[in-house]
């Protein structure tokens, strides 16, 4: 009781205490009462169409992945000129601990083959970390066009926040994007690569066919034999085959994999994030915040890490695994 009495004597004597414990408070407060103001958040499982009349493969995860592309081009443009300037600066002391800490990683994974597959495995890392991170910005997913607000605006798409554009919405969740008759739909300007599951199957498919390129580049045809062994007599070749018909679907079972893992994880953080919002806008979301910014470095870390494990497992022979 006494340390307690102490606390309080102490938040009130001191004006630094005071003055951020009231500020807390207030933050708190205005949250619960402007709660009601506010509309549900939206949440879409599939990426939605950024123009009204426009063509329907124009997404906003399409725009955010080109956006996405642009800066890292830039960032690698701003890195090679900083090195051509001879003592590197910021940029290029930065860039150049990622890369090496990169480089190492893949050496004790594949070994004399990190060199080979050291492009592709930083190019996965660098643009998933930066699709993961994207939605994390304010902004992302809260700003957005309308459709069919009125009939005024028919035709129309106008630029505004979703607290303000959605307020009347009584259902803000939608698993496939679909037009709500006689109500104006929101739809986010920006989302984040990695929450739509066009991106992340791409990026699998991409990966689990340099998989297959690196086998036959190492080991030519008898790559396949592993997929397809019926040389054998009797029992022991029927289980042959029928272990090569798992692998085959072991390998196809990769890409969903791949895909769905990076996906489910990006998109459940940030439908956490925007009901902790709507919840409470202030503080109570900072720590999921946190949380985010590790499960997006986590999975971009993993999708580059398996990659290479099975770029390095491709290029082994059938027989060097008895």
């Amino acid at each position: 009781m006494n340390k307690l009495v102490g606390f309080f004597t102490n938040l009130v004597q001191d004006p630094r205490r005071r003055n951020i414990t009231l500020g807390v408070i207030v933050l708190l407060v205005g949250s619960i009462i402007l709660k009601p103001l506010m509309s549900s958040p939206h949440v879409s499982l599939a990426a939605e169409p950024l123009l009204e009349h426009g063509p329907t493969w124009f997404t906003n995860a399409l725009l955010t992945t080109l956006i996405v592309d642009i800066l890292l081009i830039a960032l690698a443009l701003a890195t090679r000129a900083s090195l051509k300037e001879g003592v590197p600066t910021g940029l290029a002391n930065v860039m150049e601990m990622v890369i090496e800490a990169l480089y190492g990683l893949l050496e004790n994974v594949a070994g004399k083959n990190a060199k080979r597959f050291f492009p592709i495995a930083a190019t996965i890392f660098l643009f998933v970390i930066a699709s993961n991170y994207s939605g994390l910005i304010p902004g992302v997913g809260s700003i957005g066009l309308t459709h069919g607000a009125s009939e005024v605006e028919s035709g129309h798409s106008i630029l505004i926040d979703q607290q303000v554009a959605a307020a009347d919405e009584k259902v803000a969740f939608s698993l496939f994007p679909a037009e709500e008759e006689g109500h104006a739909k929101f739809v986010p300007l920006l989302r984040a690569p990695s929450a739509d599951l066009n991106v992340t199957f791409a990026l699998a498919l991409i990966t689990m066919v340099l998989v297959q390129y690196y086998g036959v580049s190492a080991l030519g045809g008898k790559y396949f034999k592993k997929f397809f062994n019926f040389g054998g007599k009797g029992f022991m070749g029927a289980i042959f085959g029928v272990v090569g018909i798992l692998e085959l679907i072991s390998e196809i079972a990769k890409v969903i994999s791949f895909a769905f893992r990076l996906f489910g994880n990006i998109f459940a953080g940030e439908v956490l994030l925007a009901v902790m919002a709507f919840l409470i806008a202030f503080l109570l979301p900072m720590p999921f915040y946190g949380l985010e910014l590790f499960v997006g470095f986590i999975q971009a870390f993993v999708f580059m890490m398996l990659a290479v494990v099975f770029f390095s497992t491709a290029m082994i022979g059938h027989d060097d695994h008895h």
